[in-house]
């Protein structure tokens, strides 16, 4: 192992594993893209190598559009929905700083990116969030200048016209979880519905393994009877709930018998909750860190 070669790509560790969570939504695969794309480095010629950072990203991208080109058929025989895999973004969920924090690390920003083409999430992914310029997206992705510019501009349009309108403070998002954490509590029907847009809509990932609810819920009657519901048949009474920072954004960790149980996490628009979003597949909350002390 080339010392040299590994302490390069140690310094852009944090950037490939950025990229490639969001490209894939799970830790699994892209840790797997990050091992690959290091035997890759490890294995390259020096004169292949103009720029350690360009020849790292081009790997990785690569790496992850043909795995999304597969996973497509992996995911129609998913049992359910199929959400990305939560990481905790506090300093003990991360503690390496392998995930570079900003909007585009949200739950329902990774769900938005689910429904681009995988060449098209690659370049607005390294366009939007990774701020490349167009010529440096082409050369990663092989593509021309021109086509890198219109398929992102395709892309954009998409995302945007599916993103809330209004932007919602820290305080506020924290404000929101409380009085829905609390009225689901208290199993408040008529609170819940009106902590609800009217277009609320509840994903809920169980693979098969967990709880689950094979199509979206639309609506905040329906939503609300589904999350009420589920707590009364199907959540154990002895769970210990944890506040914390889930994608970065505040969130909740359900254990029991000392495992994690669910997570759950809220988008928000104004001053209502606009979606739920419900993990309780076991194998994508096996990452997560152990039940904190109180």
């Amino acid at each position: 192992m080339d010392p040299n070669r590994l302490a390069i790509f140690d310094q852009y560790r944090s950037l490939l594993f950025s990229i490639a969570y969001r490209m894939l939504g799970s830790v699994a695969d892209a840790e797997d893209m990050l091992q690959e794309t290091f035997i890759r480095w490890q294995q390259a010629d020096d004169e292949e190598i103009r720029s350690p950072r360009a020849f790292l990203v081009t790997i990785i991208s690569r790496l992850c559009i043909n795995h999304l080109q597969s996973a497509r058929v992996q995911r129609e025989e998913y049992v359910g929905q199929w959400l990305p895999e939560p990481i905790v973004t506090d300093a003990a969920g991360d503690p390496l700083g392998m995930v570079r924090m900003d909007e585009s690390l949200s739950m329902a920003f990774l769900v938005l990116l689910e429904r681009l083409t995988p060449v098209e999430r690659a370049v607005f992914l390294l366009r939007e969030v990774f701020e490349y310029e167009y010529a440096e997206i082409a050369a990663v992705l092989g593509l021309s200048e021109a086509n890198c510019r219109q398929i992102f501009r395709r892309s954009r349009e998409h995302v945007s016209a599916m993103r809330p309108r209004f932007q919602v403070s820290a305080e506020k998002q924290s404000d929101l979880l409380e009085r829905f954490l609390e009225a689901v509590g208290g199993a408040d029907m008529d609170g819940l519905v009106a902590l609800l847009s009217k277009d609320a809509v509840l994903y809920a990932d169980g693979g098969g393994k967990g709880i689950a609810v094979p199509n979206l819920v639309h609506g905040a009657d329906k939503v609300a009877r589904g999350v009420l519901g589920g707590m009364s048949k199907f959540v154990p009474k002895d769970l210990v709930r944890r506040i914390a920072l889930i994608n970065g954004k505040p969130g909740v960790v359900a254990y029991w018998n000392g495992r994690p149980f669910s997570v759950i996490t809220l988008e928000e628009s104004g001053s209502q909750i606009r979606a739920i979003y419900l993990v309780t597949n076991p194998e994508k909350l096996s990452r997560l860190p152990e039940l904190p002390a109180a």
